[in-house]
């Protein structure tokens, strides 16, 4: 497999002129950079959701997160979770009681508004639409209604962004990737292809997920797959780029020489 010819049109790393490869560095670094961010991102939002260990994210939290609890209010189940962090324990059993017992105006205007503007107002102002907003007596009844995961206008929301982000983003690795010498050939097409096959999976997941719960381990899966695609590609792509012998069988071949800086 290793003598198998290379297309007219294929273009190894070292025939690339030198801006092009240090075009290519500069934007694997930043890429690298933008994905890390993004994984700490999904940690954060998702970890300890179910009400378990907060520094570990479960095959519970996920299911949480797209089809609810099952159990409280949307409330109750953030302040178990990812924000049970935020108050102190007190002040979490207040709003908890001050759920239980209905949810009264009076007890809101004289104990929950002033814990809410102390501990979250910085946040839940309404300023930030993918924020619950808190900011007032109406919009805190809301959040107690029972909790039933992500609606479905968030997740068409959020799924057009992940969409359209994530295809640029493995176009654009994946173009450079292309460059790459590996036999075989199929092998190397399928590294391309398989992201793009996650992403599909992934966001097809979070619906299915709210319909049943072991779809969540898609999510999982597939996040994992795309990550695994993401790091391959990119440390073969920086590798073959400055540290590696072009392959013999690009050294040996004949065409017209290409000038070594551009």
């Amino acid at each position: 497999m290793s003598d198998f010819p290379l297309h007219r049109h294929y273009l190894h790393y070292s025939e690339l002129p030198y801006s092009q490869r240090v075009l290519y560095t500069a934007t694997l670094l930043i890429l690298g950079m933008a994905y890390l961010f993004a994984m700490l991102n999904v940690y954060f939002t998702y970890a300890g959701r179910a009400g378990g260990n907060p520094l570990m994210l479960s095959y519970e939290d996920i299911v949480v997160a797209y089809s609810g609890s099952g159990k409280g209010s949307r409330l109750e189940s953030a302040l178990r979770g990812p924000m049970s962090g935020m108050l102190p324990p007190d002040e979490r059993n207040a709003v908890f009681a001050w759920a239980a017992e209905g949810g009264s105006r009076p007890v809101y205007d004289k104990t929950i508004a002033p814990l809410l503007e102390k501990r979250c107002m910085t946040c839940h102002d309404g300023s930030n639409p993918h924020l619950v907003n808190l900011n007032n007596f109406d919009n805190l009844k809301k959040t107690m209604e029972k909790d039933t995961g992500a609606k479905v206008a968030t997740l068409v929301r959020v799924s057009h962004i992940h969409l359209f982000g994530l295809t640029f983003i493995f176009f654009i690795v994946g173009l450079m990737f292309s460059h790459a010498y590996m036999r075989p050939v199929w092998l190397k097409c399928t590294v391309v292809a398989l992201p793009f096959v996650a992403i599909v999976l992934d966001v097809s997941s979070w619906y299915f997920t709210k319909l049943y719960h072991p779809f969540a381990w898609v999510v999982i899966a597939a996040g994992g797959l795309m990550a695994t695609c993401f790091a391959f590609m990119w440390l073969v792509t920086m590798y073959q780029l400055w540290f590696s012998r072009p392959p013999s069988i690009v050294r040996e071949r004949e065409r017209v020489d290409i000038p070594s800086v551009g």
